[in-house]
């Protein structure tokens, strides 16, 4: 049986990037206390094909890799940085080269960084509705970052490690039904 795969995908288009390595430590994370396999790519990752890609067929092979290993994941961790109250362009164009169907029942860890608290809620009225239109199971726990919150992308404060390790509970529960959903139907 192959080893469960924990993707994480940073909607960011500088590096370094903040939101990149929070989501990484977040798949990290989860990969550690639950002997998984992880993999993290940002949106700077996919290359010259993808700005321009109008289907997924548009696609080179790098990034065509990238889209089919999110798909193929057992675990998302997706995170974007806040944009005007959002998450990024390219972000949300990555998503919409999808399928609608291609996202359904798989669990998605929802983290956001951004410079202060008046975005917290972007993870809850820009991502969670993303991600519900694909029938994903965004986990219940999501998670935003301020910029004091954060050294070198990793967590510094109480409250977000509180928080990612709720995050990180929840994801191995939602693995556990995902494997017993998938023996119950062989």
């Amino acid at each position: 049986m192959p080893r469960s795969m924990v993707v994480g995908l940073s909607g960011n288009i500088t590096r370094p990037s903040k939101t990149f390595a929070f989501v990484d430590h977040v798949a990290n994370e989860i990969m550690r206390r639950n002997g998984l396999a992880a993999n993290c790519y940002d949106i700077e990752a996919l290359g010259p094909s993808f700005p321009t890609a109008r289907r997924a067929g548009d696609l080179d092979r790098q990034a065509r890799a990238i889209l089919d290993s999110v798909v193929e994941a057992d675990l998302l961790v997706v995170g974007s940085p806040t944009y005007k109250g959002s998450y990024t362009g390219l972000f949300k164009h990555f998503f919409d080269l999808l399928d609608p169907a291609a996202l359904r029942g798989k669990p998605v860890v929802l983290t956001a960084t951004g410079g202060g608290d008046r975005h917290a809620l972007m993870v809850e009225h820009q991502l969670r509705p993303l991600f519900g239109f694909f029938e994903a199971f965004a986990l219940p726990t999501a998670i935003y970052a301020a910029e004091r919150d954060l050294l070198d992308g990793k967590p510094a404060s109480e409250a977000l490690l509180k928080r990612l390790a709720q995050v990180v509970g929840e994801a191995q529960t939602a693995l556990n039904l995902r494997q017993v959903a998938s023996i119950a139907a062989e």
